[in-house]
């Protein structure tokens, strides 16, 4: 069993991809916030089970390796699937991105990434313990 085989690493690996790939979809959202008839995107949070896997339902995507000399993919990466924000405001260009949500969100997102980030180094940080290193 490898390190990366441990639910909890699997479970942090799995949801900074998500914070990584929701925030370019929230600076997206603020590049288009002038866009005549441009609509907020949002994506849903993962889904996990107990061991650190994606939950069913979501297919995932496939690693491929290029050279012998790289290393072996072990799962798959999460999905992203988009969701549409309703909105109660919009412009007469029919601009529904509030700058306002969209920086909220994008500074929620933020917090979240390094809160997975430190348990991430940390739990690696005690394994490492563990062993002796």
């Amino acid at each position: 069993m490898s390190v990366t085989d441990l639910p909890l690493v699997a479970m942090l690996r799995n949801r900074m991809q998500w914070q990584q790939t929701r925030q370019k979809v929230l600076a997206e959202n603020v590049a288009n916030a002038d866009t005549p008839g441009f609509r907020a995107r949002d994506l849903k949070a993962p889904r996990f089970r107990p061991d650190g896997t994606l939950a069913a339902g979501l297919p995932g995507v496939g690693m491929e390796r290029t050279s012998s000399l790289h290393l072996a993919g072990t799962g798959k990466a999460a999905p992203a699937e988009e969701r549409t924000g309703t909105r109660f405001e919009m412009m007469p260009s029919g601009n529904a991105v509030s700058l306002e949500d969209e920086m909220l969100k994008a500074a929620d997102n933020q917090g979240d990434y390094q809160l997975a980030s430190l348990l991430y180094r940390k739990s690696l940080q005690s394994l490492r313990t563990a062993v002796g290193r």
